[in-house]
């Protein structure tokens, strides 16, 4: 299975790796700093860089074997056990990063106090949307989940990473908050992704280091989708 970097250190830029397969234009490295579609966050960009140099536009992880499958501009000039470098389109990551940190701040919000999962959501390098199962969410209630985002964002909190088994990890309440969905890992070890005293979660993809980086969150809108599903979309500005 390809070494998912980015889940001990989601600030690594670059890399070196070596090819494992190419089909086409898809290319599976033995490693990678480039997170995957995948737990409601879109995939990085970047390059692999070997005799040419190549832009990465998609990044799909295959759900049997793990593997990340780099989706490149072209055919690349690439053979098995070739060595490359890997290079991560950091601006595009770090907004991720702000928003997806962001989302789990607004998540345990909700969880707090409204007793509400999440039941989609989509967080691309411009904005995000988290789907709520609530049969009630206005415009103003919205905005006192985001003012309140915004003051735990800004005490500067550290975002710790660790690993737990399976078992330890369910005996966390709240471990969870997506509807109808099983904690993510493979095996019986689980990635969790902790702000102390605001919000613990079992998670895969990349997080800001301090909340102080997240920087301001702001509502866009709020959508009524539904009985029991309330959508709010927001983003984050310097």
């Amino acid at each position: 299975m390809t070494v998912h970097l980015y889940q001990r250190d989601s600030y690594l830029r670059e890399a070196e790796a070596r090819v494992v397969k190419v089909e086409g234009k898809n290319v599976v490295l033995d490693s990678t700093v480039i997170h995957p579609t995948g737990g409601g966050v879109v995939h990085d960009t970047g390059k692999i860089i070997g005799r040419e140099e190549y832009s990465i536009i998609d990044a799909i992880q295959d759900k049997e074997s793990g593997d990340v499958i780099h989706v490149l501009d072209r055919e690349p000039n690439l053979s098995r056990l070739d060595k490359v470098v890997v290079r991560l389109d950091w601006e595009r990551r770090h907004r991720l990063m702000r928003l997806h940190t962001a989302s789990h701040i607004i998540a345990s919000i909700m969880y707090s106090k409204h007793n509400a999962l999440i039941t989609g959501g989509d967080i691309q390098p411009d904005y995000a949307k988290d789907d709520f199962g609530v049969d009630k969410l206005d415009k103003e209630e919205a905005e006192e989940v985001i003012r309140a985002a915004n003051m735990i964002a800004s005490r500067g909190l550290e975002v710790k990473v660790y690993w737990l088994s399976r078992e330890e990890a369910s005996r966390i309440p709240g471990i969870v908050k997506l509807a109808n969905r099983l904690p993510p890992g493979r095996e019986d070890k689980l990635r969790i992704v902790e702000i102390p005293g605001i919000d613990i979660q079992a998670d895969g993809g990349p997080h800001v280091k301090n909340t102080g980086e997240i920087g301001r969150i702001e509502l866009i809108k709020v959508e009524n989708r539904g009985r029991g599903r309330k959508r709010m979309y927001y983003t984050v500005v310097p």
